[in-house]
């Protein structure tokens, strides 16, 4: 903030000469690492936080439960709840199954309801 002074505790004075002489970007950005609920993200910080797994995505992506996504795409329903939270990674096959899902679910769906020659 260096278009603000303190002068005391209580009362800060802006130093408009400052401000006048910042772009308009970067006012915007001196206005932002102002709010101490909204600070950047360091690297330590984007290290602890946790990814949201791409199967839970997918499955909100497509507006269904856990149970109905698990009944709808023949996925053990343990298996999804693993995945969705960490205590499993998909193994290479089920990562492409997923991307499949992901990119046509409706074609998905559609061939695992109809009636295979071998049942």
């Amino acid at each position: 903030m260096a278009w603000v002074k303190k002068t005391d505790r209580r009362r800060a004075k802006t130093d408009w000469s400052a401000l006048d002489a910042m772009t308009e970007e970067e006012e915007k950005h001196a206005a932002a690492l102002s709010d101490p609920d909204a600070q950047p993200i360091t690297k330590e910080k984007w290290q602890q936080m946790k990814r949201v797994p791409r199967t839970k995505t997918i499955r909100r992506a497509l507006g269904l439960s856990q149970e109905k996504f698990a009944a709808r795409f023949r996925i053990p329903i343990g298996t999804l709840r693993d995945w969705e939270q960490g205590r499993a990674e998909p193994d290479q096959p089920a990562r492409a199954y997923l991307k499949v899902i992901a990119a046509a679910p409706d074609v998905v769906r559609k061939a695992l309801d109809r009636k295979s020659v071998a049942e």
